[in-house]
């Protein structure tokens, strides 16, 4: 085994400075001695009105986070190398500010006193095991970001955005077929106000919940439940397409030539329906994809497939590639669908891949075909055809009709 090394980036000459408190319900009565001191020794002290509050009394100044949060840390980091203090709910690098600052102050100026998290807290109150249970938020981000996490049987805790989210998110469940899902809404957690709702998802209220809760679920499915499944190349008929659609048995056979990593982006390049780049984010949480489509019809309708799908963050670009190309973050892999024809649209893709990324293009014409035979000829990498049948009615028997042939022509860049 290799010896332990140190990390190469030298460390800060600052000594410590920024001080991020988590704080609970309790207010300074759930703080340790260290974090006490450490609010008590702060010149400015950052935080929610409601962090603000629970601290009280402050001697010091006082900085409530503004709109967009980023508007504070201009005045946060003016103070290097002067006592400051950030107060944050429970743990502040679990979904927390605490990872954001840690990005902008290097973490030797950085001294950390967490609480137990909203999460830890629920799953104690609820005998859940934590490590068994999918931890979520749903804080400024969309209400379809839990689909996939609706699985038969899962344990979800979900941080709401505010008193409506536990009503939504029934609703949703119910919607999709998951009514008789077993709901417990915990609000305000470790404090006076703290109370608990439970309800099955098909009756549970949409209001009178205090904006501060956090949202258990035990999955439960009915037999027809729109489940997505954990398998790539899912059925058609989940997405809204015009015709054009990798169909699922190429479109399995794709995503597995792109080789999908964790946090890796995609570039989508003519797509369509939306279904590669789909696909690609549903394999991990972390990935991501840019959709890259011709037609405004189109675009909304791979946005519409996300959404449906719980991956509602993949941006469309509208416009002609490679134009359109210009300016996008750099990709670890592309994909060009079927239609691919133009050689200054496949040379500009592999420009932008790094080494060792990943480029895959689907054929169905002829034209496209010589393309990539071309491709191959002078960059190698695999060239393979698919060809699908299915099973479809001959007059009142049964018959083989094929698709359409698809060369796919896979490469790894040196």
């Amino acid at each position: 085994m290799p010896a332990f090394s140190p990390e190469a980036r030298p460390l800060s000459s600052v000594a410590p400075w920024l001080s991020i408190v988590g704080i609970g319900e309790d207010g300074r009565a759930g703080l340790s001695p260290a974090a006490a001191a450490a609010l008590d020794a702060a010149g400015l002290v950052v935080g929610g009105r409601r962090h603000l509050e629970l601290a009280a009394p402050l001697s010091a100044e006082a900085l409530a986070w503004p709109s967009p949060l980023t508007d504070a840390y201009p005045a946060i980091l003016a103070r290097r190398g002067q006592p400051t203090c950030v107060l944050a709910t429970g743990d502040p690098f679990h979904y927390g500010v605490g990872a954001e600052l840690a990005r902008l102050v290097p973490p030797g100026e950085i001294v950390a006193y967490p609480q137990p998290s909203a999460f830890s807290l629920a799953a104690s109150r609820l005998g859940w095991p934590l490590a068994e249970t999918a931890c979520l938020t749903l804080h400024g981000r969309a209400l379809e970001r839990v689909i996939p996490h609706l699985q038969p049987g899962a344990r979800l805790l979900v941080l709401s955005w505010d008193g409506t989210t536990p009503g939504k998110l029934a609703a949703l469940l119910t919607e999709r077929g998951f009514p008789r899902s077993r709901l417990a809404v915990l609000e305000a957690m470790g404090g006076p106000r703290e109370r608990r709702h439970a309800g099955l998802a098909a009756d549970f209220p949409d209001h009178g919940i205090d904006p501060l809760n956090t949202v258990a679920v035990e999955v439960v499915a009915e037999p027809d439940a729109r489940v997505v499944p954990l398998s790539a190349g899912l059925d058609d008929g989940w997405f809204e397409h015009d015709g054009q659609l990798t169909k699922a048995e190429i479109r399995a056979v794709t995503l597995a030539a792109l080789r999908p990593r964790a946090g890796q982006l995609l570039w989508d390049v003519g797509a369509g329906s939306g279904s590669i780049s789909i696909e690609w984010c549903l394999r991990h949480p972390a990935n991501r994809a840019v959709a890259v489509e011709a037609r405004e019809e189109r675009a909304d309708r791979i946005r519409r497939n996300a959404r449906h799908l719980g991956v509602p963050d993949i941006p469309v670009v509208v416009g002609r590639a490679p134009g359109c190309l210009a300016g996008l973050p750099a990709p670890d892999a592309a994909f060009l669908g079927g239609g691919v024809s133009d050689p200054a649209l496949v040379a500009t893709v592999l420009e932008a891949l790094p080494s060792g990324g990943r480029l895959v293009a689907n054929a169905v014409t002829l034209e496209s075909e010589a393309l990539l035979l071309r491709l191959h000829a002078e960059h190698r990498g695999t060239l393979r055809r698919l060809s699908v049948a299915r099973a479809e009615p001959v007059g009142h028997l049964t018959g083989w009709r094929p698709a359409m042939p698809v060369t796919q022509w896979a490469l790894t860049k040196p």
